[in-house]
Formats: structure tokens, C-alpha cells, sequence
């Protein structure tokens, strides 16, 4: 019988840093990505040499659509007809600037600034790869480990946790784990599938950007200008700016 990881009785964190630990290299596809959660796994695949077999390819969905245009844009996206190189490059930057708009909200902190430099340091290492699959919208949550071991040599999450804190760690989410051959090589090729698809964008150069044009990046920054961002966003809400 499989495990069950509901975030109250049993957390889905401490099983998959357990599993990266004696992981040489996975595949993650979830819904969202909360660039500052990275900072709960980078440790386990900081020791990974990068490349091919040894990195973390992180697939992300369409997890949410702010603008009636982009959500026009993904219904048509249903049909391969539809899409094309123009719509991809535009809901590309479009999540992009989602990711941007993640580092606008909240307090910044030291364990923060850290996470996100030692992101764009893996992703520039190539020890994490990040694709955006734009084909249709992709709500499924897969964190899929390989191992080197003989009898057992992969082990799925399947579920509902994103990669954020709350998904990790939280309540509200229901997980089970997955040993099964046949289970896991049919996951491997679901997997593969999506990634290797036409319209699954790379971003990782798109999210080393964002982190280095952020209040994270290497150079110092005046101190004043770390909460602008937010302060900005507050107000413009309010319509005071």
C-alpha cells in the first residue's frame, strides 16, 4: 500500500528530502512554482554536477490566468491548430512577469535573498532546467526521484502539492507515494512526453533575469528601495499611485 502524505499526520517535505538525498537526479511537474520555496530542496541538488542526468527538470503548468486575454489564448491552445510561435513567446513573457510579480510580495529576508541567489546559481549550472508547458493547462503535481539502486531505482509523489511552502508543508494537501515498476515507468514517460512536447517553453534564462534584476541580486542595493516594490503595489491598489 502506498504512503499517504496529507501535510497533517504525515508532511510530504521530510519524505522528499529524504528521497533527494540518495537521488542523483528528477523530474517535477507541478502547477505552480514559488521561486523562493526552492530554498527546501536546493541543498539536496546542489550536490548534483548539472546536465543531463544530473539536474531537477521542473515542468510548470498554466497554474493561473490573470487576464481575460490569456485566458482566451490557453482555451485556444486546446487545439495544436491554434497555437503558434507568436501566442507561446506572448504567454511565455506574460508568466514570466508572474514570477517577477512573486518577488514584489512580502518582507524580504536573509534566508530569501540566499535561496533565490543559490536558484539562479543551479538554474546557470544547469543543475535545475525549468520549462513552462504552454500546450493546454497542466494542473498535475509529480515529484519524480531516480536513484542508483538495482531493485528500486525511482521513486514517485503524486498529488496535490505545488512547490511553495504551504504545498510542502501544509495542510490541505493529499500526496501518496509511488514504487510500483510498471507505476513509475509510465510516470517516467508521461513525463518525457510533456517535456519534450513543441509548445514546453524553456524559462530558465527568463528566471535568472528576474532574480538578478530583483532585490536579491548580487550587487547591493540602498536599503530604501527593498520594500518599493511592494510599497508601490499596496498603494496602487488603494489608487495613490
Amino acid at each position: 500500500m502506498p504512503r499517504i502524505f496529507d501535510n497533517i499526520e504525515t508532511q510530504l517535505l521530510p519524505a522528499l528530502q529524504e528521497t533527494l538525498e540518495v537521488a542523483d537526479h528528477a523530474d517535477f511537474c507541478v502547477g505552480y512554482f514559488n521561486l523562493r520555496g526552492w530554498k527546501q530542496l536546493d541543498s539536496y541538488t546542489e550536490k548534483w554536477s548539472g546536465g543531463e542526468g544530473q539536474c531537477c527538470r521542473l515542468l510548470v503548468g498554466m497554474h493561473r490566468l490573470p487576464q481575460d486575454e490569456l485566458r482566451q489564448a490557453m482555451r485556444l491552445s486546446m487545439r495544436d491548430s491554434d497555437m503558434d510561435n507568436q501566442t507561446a513567446l506572448r504567454l511565455k513573457k506574460r508568466l514570466a512577469e508572474e514570477f517577477r510579480e512573486q518577488l514584489t510580495v512580502g518582507i524580504p529576508t536573509n534566508e530569501d535573498e540566499r535561496g533565490l541567489r543559490w536558484l539562479a546559481a543551479q538554474i546557470k549550472a544547469t543543475k535545475v532546467i525549468v520549462k513552462l508547458f504552454l500546450r493546454h493547462p497542466l494542473h498535475a503535481k509529480l515529484y519524480f526521484l531516480y536513484r542508483p539502486d538495482p531493485i528500486n531505482s525511482a521513486v514517485g509523489y503524486l498529488g496535490s502539492s505545488n512547490l511553495t511552502f504551504a504545498g510542502l508543508s501544509k495542510q490541505g494537501e493529499l500526496n501518496v507515494d509511488v514504487l510500483d515498476h510498471d507505476a513509475c515507468r509510465k510516470l517516467a514517460k508521461w513525463f518525457e512526453d510533456r517535456w519534450n512536447d513543441h509548445w514546453c517553453i524553456d524559462i530558465s534564462n527568463e528566471l535568472v533575469q528576474i532574480i538578478g534584476e530583483s532585490w536579491a541580486r548580487e550587487e547591493p542595493i540602498p536599503p530604501y528601495h527593498m520594500g518599493l516594490p511592494a510599497y508601490l503595489k499596496d498603494n496602487e491598489v488603494y489608487g495613490l499611485c
